[in-house]
């Protein structure tokens, strides 16, 4: 498995079909929410199983903080480590560039998950496309 930096169209429709397949088709958020105003400006993340994208995220610098967004994992590719795998990757891309805080907005039910990777709730829980949301943070 290797996690990997979008650099091209190929790669972008692979991380937008696993967001769909997850974000629209699973939990029925609407495509206008999902694929928002903020994807050009986003950096790209794609994991790959002998060329087989398998898991998604991005991410967004914001004022002096990484933001982790739309992190997720095919259905058949859970409990396999591409979670983590694609967050692994995301935090050593923020570390290169400076970054020291990171912020996600996770599903309540992966606060678990992230928790695991040494994330913190640090706000009350809140509705995001009608799922129940909390913010996280982490030192790295």
């Amino acid at each position: 498995m290797t996690v990997k930096i979008v650099e091209n169209s190929t790669e972008l429709a692979d991380a937008f079909f696993i967001r769909k397949t997850v974000f629209v088709e699973e939990q029925n958020v609407p495509l206008e929410e999902e694929i928002d105003q903020y994807e050009e400006e986003a950096i790209h993340f794609v994991m790959y199983d002998n060329g087989v994208p398998l898991a998604a995220g991005r991410f967004r610098n914001l004022d002096g903080y990484g933001k982790v967004e739309r992190i997720c994992v095919l259905k058949d590719a859970r409990k396999i480590g591409a979670g983590k795998a694609i967050m692994n990757k995301i935090e050593a891309y923020a570390k290169d560039n400076g970054l020291h805080k990171l912020k996600l907005n996770a599903q309540t039910h992966a606060i678990p998950f992230y928790a695991k990777l040494g994330y913190q709730v640090d706000s009350e829980e809140f509705l995001d496309a009608g799922i129940p949301h909390k913010t996280m943070i982490k030192e790295i």
